[in-house]
């Protein structure tokens, strides 16, 4: 007689055996049509799902982030199903989902073109509206492999041949079609409510190069119309902000094939990453930060020694030189502890906070390369505080007052923190970990904010604080992160000498607020649709002339705001001055100052805005004051006016 305790603490007994829906249907008829999935003791599963033993039990329903994500495991068999009936030569491979749902890979003889994604989006909607029941059945491996093969779907039986002999093969089945899956699933595809196909793209057969391209269909799946149309306004937001777009109109940088994954910054682009490196460097050192460089090439054994070649060989760009094995590094840490040995340290030398604009690079997947969001060469704001166990949680503290500070000045106010703990691949005791995972979180704690546990989400080497941004159309951006690692010392030989003439491994905080600067800028792109606020825009004023007579004075007005260290150009062409302001204004420049000779004759100047809004006359002199008071507010001052 299965008791099943409900999440509310009330209980409900049963005379026998019972299915997860049928404890939905006993609380009400409404739960019971909602009812996508069951959480038993933990673990998510089917609606069919038997109980024959006591238990807690959670009804997932399309509110619940885990319905969120059942609806898009199924929508991706829908899109499988979908294909399989329109192409039946097609071969299925994966269909995972992803962050705002999900895709399939396919394996077809030709492209898919957007006519193609028209129908088979359309037969998608048929089967939803068909409500086709969607059941589980279980196989041995070798049966399953054979089931596959006879279907003629080779990738399929692939992945199943690689699985153990004794691991329980799940399959799942709606209409004609069957699918290998953990699950869990929806009961019927009636409940997969509202989605959409967004885009085809090639991508290789287990993500390797040297295996066979396939074709990858994208899509999104929510869990009501209103929720799918907001989030496809939201994309075409996106899309109009991409900073692909958007570096090539406002002349900020270029990508080309000659150099995958590598930026060619443009003289516009480069005065921001080198504005935002003054701004950083500035920062960090009135913060106690000491700023070194370390190489760029370094032996294979350093890399063996840290751990990083047995988690990161294959992302390394490696070469041989003298018949010597060398890696182009594609993180500082192990460079920091070769600063940090040379010579013997005192418990009064520590904290010791190390700081570098380290130049990066790694081998990313072609297909993974993304403007400069996603690149193979980056600088990355990157540091390292050695201290002893006694001073992490306040040098976390210390580094998350600093944070929101930098945070604040390019315009962001909310933070949102998780805590990853430990991953299944990692180095160190549990005994290690436990210590670390505490003293982040007694930090996050101390500073009383609200932040989300990621359990397995750690760094290889210790558990980390991710710290992540809303940008103004709502997506999230992880960028900052402060790890605490007590392996990566200890295997590098790093020590310190303590107060009782003891010598002891430091622990090593890794830490970064921006991450990258080339995602850091993309991203900024992005928020601000490329109208940077006036500290950060690569030009912050434009003076423009209305007749050839006020040329000279144009000049004074550009000379004696450079002269206050403001990037300001005059525009002095033989063109009409609303042509001259459109320009401007398609590149964003933040202040534009028209001089005619009324403004020539009082020396000031006419004050508009990128914006449209015009500020009237002000005095040069009060202009120059006004608008650095403006670039002190850096982007706390968010509007640009």
């Amino acid at each position: 007689m299965p008791r099943i305790t409900l999440p509310d603490g009330s209980c409900r007994e049963f005379p026998g055996p019972v299915a997860v829906a049928a404890v939905a249907a006993d609380i009400g008829s409404g739960l019971a049509k909602a009812a996508l999935a069951g959480r038993v003791d933990g673990r998510l599963v089917d609606t069919s799902q038997i109980i024959d033993h006591d238990a807690t039990l959670e009804i997932v329903t399309a509110r619940d982030a885990d319905g969120l994500e059942v609806i898009r495991h199924s929508c991706a068999h829908l899109l499988a199903q979908a294909v399989k009936e329109l192409f039946p030569e097609a071969q299925v491979t994966i269909g995972p989902v992803i962050e705002d749902g999900f895709y399939y890979d396919f394996a077809y003889h030709r492209t898919f073109t957007p006519e193609d994604l028209d129908a088979i989006e359309a037969r998608m909607h048929e089967l939803a509206a068909a409500a086709l029941p969607v059941s589980r059945t279980e196989m041995g491996r070798d049966e399953a492999v054979a089931f596959f093969r006879g279907l003629g779907e080779e990738y399929k039986a692939e992945i199943i041949a690689a699985i153990p002999q004794d691991e329980v093969i799940s399959l799942y089945s709606q209409g004609h079609f069957t699918d290998l899956c953990r699950g869990p699933h929806v009961p019927d595809t009636g409940r997969i409510p509202a989605f959409k196909l967004t885009k085809v793209a090639g991508a290789y057969w287990r993500g390797d190069s040297a295996n066979a391209m396939l074709q990858r269909i994208y899509g999104t799946a929510w869990a009501n119309r209103k929720d799918l149309d907001a989030y496809l306004q939201r994309q075409a937001e996106a899309e109009q902000r991409d900073h692909r777009k958007l570096g090539r109109r406002l002349d900020l940088f270029h990508v080309q094939e000659e150099a995958p994954g590598m930026v060619f910054w443009h003289p516009r682009g480069w005065v921001i990453y080198t504005e935002i490196e003054r701004y950083m460097r500035e920062m960090q050192r009135a913060n106690g930060y000491r700023e070194i460089r370390t190489p760029q090439l370094v032996d294979f054994s350093l890399w063996q020694r840290s751990g990083h070649a047995d988690k990161f060989g294959k992302d390394m760009f490696a070469l041989q030189i003298d018949e010597r094995a060398f890696a182009i590094k594609p993180m500082n840490c192990p460079c920091h502890v070769q600063v940090y040995n040379q010579g013997l340290r005192s418990y009064r030398d520590l904290p010791l906070r190390l700081a570098e604009f380290g130049s990066c690079h790694r081998n990313e997947p072609s297909g993974s390369l993304h403007g400069i969001m996603r690149v193979r060469g980056f600088t990355q704001d990157d540091a390292h505080i050695f201290c002893t166990e006694d001073q992490v949680q306040g040098e976390v503290a210390r580094f998350i007052d600093f944070l929101h500070r930098i945070y604040a000045d390019f315009g962001f106010d909310e933070v949102i923190y998780r805590l990853s703990t430990r991953p299944e691949q990692r180095v160190g005791s549990d005994e290690v970990w436990d210590r670390a995972e505490r003293a982040l979180a007694d930090a996050l704690d101390a500073q009383r904010l609200q932040w989300e546990l990621l359990p397995g989400e750690g760094a290889f080497s210790g558990p980390k604080i991710e710290f992540s941004l809303k940008d103004s159309i709502g997506r999230v951006w992880q960028l900052g992160t402060i790890q605490v690692d007590f392996s990566m010392p200890e295997r590098l030989g790093a020590q310190y000498v303590d107060a009782d003439d003891q010598r002891r491994v430091p622990v090593m905080l890794h830490r970064a607020v921006l991450g990258s600067f080339e995602r850091f800028i993309g991203m900024l792109i992005e928020h601000y649709e490329g109208a940077f606020p006036v500290w950060l825009a690569p030009l912050q004023v434009a003076v423009l002339n209305i007749t050839d007579g006020q040329a000279e004075y144009a000049g004074e007005v550009v000379e004696a705001l450079q002269n206050k260290s403001f990037r300001a150009e005059n525009d002095l062409r033989n063109e009409k001055i609303g042509f001259k302001i459109r320009e401007h204004t398609l590149l964003k420049t933040p202040y534009l100052l028209i001089v005619g000779d009324r403004e020539k004759a009082s020396r000031s100047v006419a004050v508009r805005t990128r914006e449209g809004e015009d500020l009237g006359a002000m005095p040069l002199d009060g202009f120059i004051e006004w608008l650095g008071d403006r670039v002190r507010r850096r982007g706390r001052a968010i509007s640009g006016n």
